[in-house]
């Protein structure tokens, strides 16, 4: 006798290994950063259409795969790519200033070519893509946010522009303990909309652009030095804080 199929697909392992894969892509490509917060059970019963077993089943091994945490009673967080001897910044790392000067360094070095090549390479979807990104920080912005996700996403559309797998896939290692404003002392990374915390972002707004400008005219030393510029005045930002 035919059955009416249940709603939700069977097989739990093998959807489970679905599930894995999807979320792991996320988390290796950066949509879902270091410290991000995974959507709840009941979000991703829905949007993958499983049953609540094949989701544990799945957190399941992503935890094994020291990919996410879960912290009981609050949810299941992003910890890494899951590859204990790949790089990657963890919160740890960043714990003073010092820490936060010397991820500055680093991405000085590995974001500056990332610019010039997204500026050679770029299409006119990257372009709007990073349009969008810096449209989103300036709305964070109005909105008395600190726009760490979008000022995130920002930089990560512009590695996505260089056509080149390992700057996306670094950038997503990084993942949002790239902009460590919350982890700063001092009136730029205070919670509240102070008027200092708010010239500040909007200088960083104004870098964002011209870093856009020069990607969009397609000038390639012009986009290196502007965001070699950018990420330099964050960290001499840092430095004035550290001696103050």
């Amino acid at each position: 006798m035919l059955t009416t199929a249940h709603p939700l697909r069977s097989r739990p392992r093998s959807l489970a290994v679905e599930v894995v894969e999807s979320l792991g892509a996320r988390i290796r490509e950066g949509a879902l950063a270091a410290g991000d917060k995974l959507p709840r059970e009941a979000d991703l019963m829905t949007e993958f259409g499983v049953s609540r077993t094949v989701v544990r089943e799945a957190i399941s091994r992503l935890q094994a795969a020291s990919m996410v945490e879960t912290r009981h009673g609050i949810g299941t967080f992003v910890v890494g790519r899951g590859d204990d001897s790949a790089f990657r910044i963890g919160p740890e790392q960043l714990a003073t200033l010092q820490d936060v000067i010397e991820v500055l360094e680093l991405r000085i070095a590995i974001e500056t070519e990332s610019a010039g090549l997204a500026a050679a390479r770029r299409t006119e979807a990257n372009l709007e893509a990073i349009r969008q990104a810096l449209g989103a920080f300036e709305t964070a912005l109005k909105g008395g946010q600190d726009a760490v996700g979008q000022d995130f996403q920002f930089h990560l559309e512009i590695a996505r522009a260089t056509q080149n797998r390992h700057f996306i896939e670094l950038m997503g290692t990084l993942g949002g303990s790239m902009i460590p404003r919350a982890r700063l002392s001092g009136a730029v990374a205070g919670p509240a909309a102070t008027p200092e915390r708010h010239d500040y972002l909007m200088r960083i707004n104004a870098e964002h652009q011209s870093v856009l400008d020069a990607i969009v005219r397609q000038d390639v030393e012009g986009a290196r030095a502007a965001m070699r510029t950018h990420l330099a005045n964050s960290r001499q930002r840092r430095q004035q804080l550290a001696q103050s």
